[in-house]
């Protein structure tokens, strides 16, 4: 997973901790990251529809959908090149491996690659949050306001 998706799923797993939702600065705050940062992924995760934001002096971000809505495969993709085990997993476009017609494991490979993007699929966001550490229900916050995008 790429950084972008580490984070999403950093600030998802916090938000879902968070029914009533949180702002940027709140978020950054408690995890010790840069606002801008968290302001970034906020504003993509919102706009790939995985979030909502809010304006005014309650404003700030929430989710748009429930956690046991999300794959990990979905968010994964939005945010990243989709995942390929091995060049030759993508499609023969794609794929930049000269090889390709004499490979002895590319189709191995390719079994591999579906097994686990099968698997992706099948892995909630809800499921991830539940086998962590117990995130906080209520947090004593600063109020929250800041324009939203």
């Amino acid at each position: 997973m790429s950084r972008k998706v580490d984070y999403a799923l950093l600030i998802l797993a916090h938000l879902h901790a968070q029914s009533e939702g949180a702002c940027a600065r709140a978020i950054a705050d408690h995890y010790g990251l840069s606002r801008s940062f968290v302001a970034n992924i906020l504003k993509e995760i919102c706009h790939r529809g995985f979030v909502t934001s809010h304006r005014g002096v309650n404003g700030g971000y929430a989710l748009e959908r429930p956690t046991s809505d999300i794959s990990l495969a979905e968010l994964m993709d939005a945010l990243d090149d989709p995942f390929h085990l091995a060049e030759c997993s993508k499609t023969p476009e794609e794929c930049g491996c000269n090889l390709m017609g004499v490979c002895p494991v590319r189709d191995p490979i390719a079994e591999v690659h579906r097994r686990i993007r099968d698997l992706l699929r099948t892995v909630t966001l809800a499921e991830l949050f539940a086998a962590g550490p117990p995130q906080p229900q209520s947090l004593a916050l600063p109020m929250c306001v800041e324009p939203i995008p």
